[in-house]
């Protein structure tokens, strides 16, 4: 078994309960990491037999980019896409935090994590 982390995804997105934050978006910031067996792909050197980053990465952006009010249901989009996508992938964990909320406080982010296994 081996992990693949792929660390600071930034993105500017339009998630919310608010009007406004549908309108005017904020930044975003977030982390995967999957497990697979990446032996085959220390042995042939082959981006088959991996899971690929760059994937990852547009699955991020890709469902990112689709408003929700609430980021746990982005986070839930995301490791669907991601095991759907990944067949050798069997476990994925999602980190999405958004970046200074309006929540009436100084805070510098709230963050939601999920994680699917097969």
């Amino acid at each position: 078994m081996g992990v693949i982390k792929v660390n600071g995804i930034k993105l500017y997105a339009y998630h919310g309960c608010m009007a406004e934050e549908a309108k005017i978006g904020t930044n975003y910031i977030v982390d995967v990491t999957v497990r697979s067996d990446l032996q085959k792909a220390a042995r042939t050197d082959n981006l088959s037999d991996t899971a690929d980053y760059v994937t990852i990465n547009r699955v991020v952006a890709d469902q990112m980019a689709i408003r929700s009010k609430l980021i746990e249901v982005v986070c839930k989009r995301i490791l669907d896409q991601l095991m759907e996508e990944m067949p050798m992938v069997t476990h994925a964990e999602v980190t999405i935090a958004k970046m200074y909320p309006p929540i009436n406080g100084n805070v510098e982010s709230v963050s939601v994590s999920m994680e699917s296994s097969r």
